[in-house]
């Protein structure tokens, strides 16, 4: 399988973006927390002119002002049935299966990561989740493990050092030690 015929990233929320805790104040509303360096690595695979799609069972005000913020245009939200939505997703932007990652820590996930190319898991997935995956990322969900996973397909795809040259034109490409 060739990781440079990805196209397609599709991104878990709960768990993948976040830690998986679900913060609720008093008056209900709830809160999420998300690393930046998610933010920033979906933004350059966006920029690369890849697409990005996030398929999650959850919905939520917080999580919709991040999405918009990050410009993420493709967003599946209270889907309980997340095999049937991928299939919807790919229907919709003419994308095959084997042309998408997707990146999953949980039961509900296994549908799409048993079907695409590229199955990720973050570093504190379910042990189920774990096993399908061909990559698991060095860091655990909501603390950069989707930079972790970008970083990953863009080295493999040969296009890591234009991705960084987004943030630093100036950059030389490879160095002695190699890029992380």
């Amino acid at each position: 399988m060739s990781l440079e015929r990805i196209k397609l990233l599709c991104l878990d929320v709960d768990g993948v973006l976040t830690d998986g805790g679900i913060s609720i104040d008093d008056a209900g509303h709830e809160q999420k927390r998300f690393h930046v360096r998610d933010g920033a690595a979906m933004r350059m695979w966006a920029k690369l002119g890849l697409e990005l799609a996030v398929i999650t069972g959850r919905d939520g005000m917080a999580l919709r002002h991040r999405l918009r913020e990050l410009g993420v245009r493709t967003v599946i939200s209270g889907s309980k049935e997340k095999g049937a939505a991928f299939d919807r997703l790919l229907s919709e932007l003419a994308i095959a299966a084997d042309e998408t990652a997707m990146v999953g820590d949980d039961l509900p996930d296994l549908p799409i990561l048993r079907r695409c190319a590229m199955p990720i898991a973050v570093r504190d997935a379910s042990p189920e989740v774990i096993e399908v995956a061909k990559f698991v990322t060095p860091r655990p969900g909501g603390s950069g493990a989707v930079r972790d996973a970008v970083e990953y397909l863009l080295k493999a795809q040969g296009r890591w050092i234009e991705a960084v040259r987004l943030f630093d034109p100036e950059h030389p490409g490879p160095t002695a030690g190699g890029a992380r």
